[in-house]
């Protein structure tokens, strides 16, 4: 049993990486955007092609991955995203959407319909002891980077400037840019930074997940379900979600099998009829 929640604390916090930067992007630009998944999906195939192809170590090819999301993400979002900040909704859902199935259909004509290799390096390859249980080294991993990136956006929205401002334009744009706080870079500069957490996320499932072009569509329906339950908008909301998910699809797939990922949606359901504003209802970005 111990095996199994640490497995499905792993996994959660793998959903929790990539999700957050969804969370965050809801939150303060009231944006539909399904196609958070392509910019992890981005951020894994740069990790792969730097490692397969140009032998870069795996850490460095962790940080490459969320730069190249973050980049490819500064770019959508000053070309496409900015111009339907405030249009209706199924705009949103169709042009996101759209991107979705345009970057299935790249990535599968230039790199194959397979899986992408990946070979986890010696420092974390095989299992160590920890409190008299043999776990993974890589999922060991996992969890102290998901521990990582929550500690860092709870002090950087916290504690700094640019936190103070994104907690403002969260609770009111209009009264934010009164003030002066130039909303449009913030959104930039946020839309950004979600995207290169979903790329690092992306890269990081390499070990985990596997990573083929229908990633964005295959695992889509859990990053919304982790925003949502943990409630759009927050830091530990999603984070308290997407360890309740892991746990409990680990779990499923453990002792029933047979019921698939049917109990992920029960637990949604359940979630959304006791909390139907989240787990963490928004009160600014916590």
């Amino acid at each position: 049993m111990a095996i199994v929640i640490f497995d499905g604390v792993a996994y959660g916090m793998l959903l929790f990486l990539i999700a957050v930067g969804l969370s965050i992007t809801m939150g303060l630009m009231n944006f539909v955007n399904l196609a958070h998944g392509s910019f992890a999906m981005v951020g894994g195939y740069a990790a792969a092609l730097l490692m397969n192809r140009y032998g870069l170590g795996f850490y460095p090819a962790l940080a490459a991955a969320f730069v190249a999301a973050a980049l490819v993400g500064a770019l959508f979002e000053a070309l496409l995203y900015r111009r339907l900040y405030k249009a209706h909704p199924l705009d949103q859902v169709l042009l996101s959407i759209g991107i979705v199935f345009v970057s299935v259909a790249a990535f599968t004509w230039f790199f194959g319909p397979t899986m992408q290799p990946f070979t986890l390096p010696e420092s974390l390859d095989g299992r160590l002891s920890l409190l008299g249980l043999e776990v993974s080294r890589y999922r060991l991993f996992l969890i102290v980077c998901g521990l990582l990136v929550l500690a860092a956006l709870l002090l950087g929205l916290g504690r700094t400037r640019y936190g103070a401002m994104v907690r403002a334009a969260v609770d009111n744009q209009r009264v934010a840019a009164g003030t002066g706080i130039p909303v449009q870079r913030l959104f930039f500069l946020t839309f950004s930074l979600g995207c290169g957490l979903a790329g690092l996320g992306g890269a990081l499932s390499l070990g985990m997940l596997g990573l083929e072009p229908s990633f964005p569509l295959k695992y889509l329906v859990y990053f919304l379900i982790v925003v949502c339950v943990g409630g759009a908008g927050t830091i530990t909301g999603p984070f308290v979600a997407a360890l309740m998910v892991g746990i409990v699809d680990v779990a499923g797939k453990y002792y029933l099998p047979e019921a698939g990922a049917f109990l992920i949606y029960v637990v949604m359901i359940v979630m959304l009829l006791v909390r139907p504003n989240g787990i963490v209802p928004r009160k600014g970005l916590a």
